[in-house]
């Protein structure tokens, strides 16, 4: 089993049923707050390098839904810059296995990393009745 850091935005139903679901697979999730974290480009770029700079993009944060913010109208630099400065866009949760880096929870995506996990429906769409958290991806090396 898998020793994973979990960073989340407290409070969040999705990711507590995320990390209740690893948990009872016999993971050990170490929960971090995505939202107070000292993120620098460093620490966040290798969560980010495997998925489209629009897949980086939490797409229920505000500032996506109202239109400021258009995850497909950026590139790589100027999506940092506004994930470093403004933590709720970034898609969460972001999952470390060792050297090993994921963004939000793509049934698939994760039942292939973590062997044998089985998600039943999706515990990744935000369920406050708002646009998906974020659109169901792949990284790109898969």
């Amino acid at each position: 089993m898998a020793t994973i850091i979990f960073y989340e935005k407290p409070g969040c139903a999705n990711n507590t049923k995320q990390k209740m679901l690893l948990r009872q697979a016999g993971h050990t999730v170490i929960d971090k707050n995505l939202l107070t974290e000292s993120w620098s480009e460093e620490l966040l770029l290798p969560f980010l390098k495997n998925y489209s700079v629009a897949d980086w993009f939490n797409r229920a944060a505000p500032r996506v839904k109202s239109g400021e913010v258009v995850p497909e109208n950026l590139d790589e630099k100027q999506a940092v810059k506004l994930l470093l400065a403004d933590h709720l866009l970034i898609r969460r949760p972001l999952m470390q296995v060792g050297r090993e880096y994921r963004i939000g929870f793509d049934k698939d995506n994760i039942e292939q990393w973590l062997n044998g996990l089985n998600i039943e429906g999706d515990l990744e769409t935000c369920r406050r009745g708002h646009d998906p958290c974020a659109p169901p991806v792949k990284p790109l090396s898969e």
